[in-house]
């Protein structure tokens, strides 16, 4: 039902069109009356109604006054004007306020109707075209964001699109920028995702990026653009609060890659530039944020070629010494990110190095190893590279040092036997004892010696000697420092003896005796 208001100074005429006029059968409702044009103006600040019926002859606000300001303030609500026959051409003036209906009294309850049918039927016309224009509208802002991101999507990957389509596009989408020159921001998930985190890694780096122009997702990433109207260092904060607040919430990781500012008009070259940071994710790893200056001023060594002793890594891998194995494993990649080769190339480095290792397994793990081979391919930073590399590297060396364990523990065992043996020899020393005695490698003995007792040999050698000096007091304990210096390996030289003892007993030797 459409509300009517009549308005009209004399109350016989008032009383007789409300109670005379059937408004439910011309689909209306009478929603009030008014005596004059100030109280009906008031009525509709109130609340509008669809119809005004109002005579113009009227004191304080005429009919005409209020149709203007009607006109001015309300120009949906329909009026129609009641006018004596004398008052006929003065009231077709209201035209010029929208009235286009008016009636001549007296009139009757017959013409009211008619009248009230033919405004009824205009109203809801117009009720059908706004709610047409509503849907349209509404279907249209649901279309709308789907065509922003296709638009992008094709625009940074299509060559056809050029200048005249981001010209039709940006009128079609009203996008009026303040600055033509934009910076693209490529987000990728690091790790194991579903479809709607990038949907959500969107949603809140348009709610913290105030100068966001178009959105869209790409494959597995998500392409920001934004004007380029931030400084560069604040544009850098916004995008690590980005990937904070979505590490916070998903316990996802994102690494992102920011372009270089210019015209929209080549996006398709930015787009390009932000592939090729996430590119170096390789080397700079995951949950990185990289801009062309990580790429561009990488210090490069003058050669492409990758130096690294090989069979010194194999050797400590075969002979269990994981701790230094680790140690060139590290080296190895640190060589391989400071040289920036192309990452098919970096790869073939890291395969030819796994392969060899694998090989030094058992033979009946070989197979397992080479399924391995696979998992290292399709891992797609050095970073993780090197973590399982070496999570492979030392298994296979931890298989090598249970091999070796008991022949370890019989060369440490006849080490120790040297020592006692010799303790009073002051030619007594790791290499003395590889050379001489054991025909080893002094370094590898020195490792093995302190992985097996958790004591350097010079260590072990001089507490030893210590012991022995306390032992020869307490059986003879009038005997001299000299013959104890001689007796344990110091020679000719009683004054260092007396040093060392002091240190690690904590008394000159003297003093120890008199004590005993």
């Amino acid at each position: 039902m459409f509300k009517v208001l009549l308005v009209d100074d004399e109350r016989i005429i008032l009383d007789g069109i409300s109670n005379g006029v059937d408004w439910e059968a011309a689909g209306t409702v009478l929603a009030g009356t008014a005596r004059n044009g100030i109280e009906a103006l008031s009525k509709v600040t109130q609340e509008p109604p669809d119809i005004i019926i109002s005579d113009i002859r009227m004191p304080g606000m005429d009919g005409l006054q209020l149709a203007e300001r009607i006109s001015q303030s309300y120009p949906d609500i329909k009026l129609v004007l009641l006018s004596g026959f004398g008052e006929f051409e003065h009231a077709r003036s209201a035209m010029q306020y929208g009235v286009k209906q008016y009636l001549l009294k007296p009139c009757n309850e017959n013409k009211i109707i008619e009248v009230l049918h033919e405004l009824v039927a205009e109203l809801e016309q117009n009720a059908q075209r706004e709610q047409f224009v509503r849907q349209m509208r509404d279907g249209l802002d649901k279309v709308l964001p789907h065509a922003k991101e296709q638009f992008l999507r094709e625009f940074v990957t299509n060559k056809t699109y050029g200048d005249q389509d981001w010209e039709y596009y940006r009128t079609l989408f009203g996008l009026n920028l303040d600055n033509p020159q934009v910076r693209l921001i490529l987000f990728q998930l690091e790790g194991a995702f579903e479809f709607e985190h990038m949907f959500a890694v969107k949603n809140i780096a348009e709610d913290l990026l105030d100068n966001t122009v178009l959105s869209c997702t790409v494959g597995r990433q998500v392409l920001i653009v934004v004007e380029d109207t931030m400084e560069p260092a604040g544009l850098l904060e916004r995008i690590t609060q980005i990937r904070q607040t979505f590490l916070q919430y998903y316990k996802i990781g994102l690494t992102a890659a920011i372009s270089e500012a210019d015209h929209m008009t080549r996006a398709r070259v930015l787009y390009q530039q932000n592939l090729e940071c996430l590119n170096h994710r390789f080397y700079l790893g995951e949950g990185s944020l990289i801009t062309q200056r990580d790429i561009v001023e990488v210090d490069k060594p003058a050669s492409n070629e990758l130096i690294f002793d090989e069979d010194h890594l194999m050797l400590q891998i075969k002979t269990g010494c994981w701790e230094e194995a680790s140690d060139q494993i590290d080296l190895f990649f640190q060589k391989v990110a400071a040289l920036r080769l192309d990452i098919p190339t970096a790869r073939s480095y890291v395969i030819q190095l796994f392969m060899a290792i694998i090989r030094l397994g058992d033979s009946d793990a070989i197979d397992r190893d080479l399924d391995k081979l696979i998992t290292l391919s399709s891992l797609d930073t050095l970073q993780t590279i090197q973590t399982f590399f070496k999570e492979t590297a030392h298994h296979i060396a931890l298989q090598h040092y249970e091999k070796t364990k008991n022949k370890h523990c019989i060369i440490v065992h006849r080490v120790l036997d040297v020592i006692n043996e010799h303790l009073g020899n002051p030619e007594l020393s790791l290499s003395w004892v590889a050379n001489q005695m054991l025909y080893m490698n002094c370094d590898y003995l020195g490792k093995l010696f302190k992985k097996e007792t958790g004591e350097k040999f010079s260590n072990y050698v001089m507490k030893a000697r210590m012991a022995r000096a306390t032992e020869l007091i307490e059986q003879k304990s009038d005997i001299k420092i000299f013959e104890l210096a001689e007796q344990t390996g110091f020679g000719d030289n009683p004054q260092y003896f007396s040093q060392v003892f002091k240190k690690y007993t904590g008394r000159p030797p003297s003093e120890y005796m008199k004590t005993n």
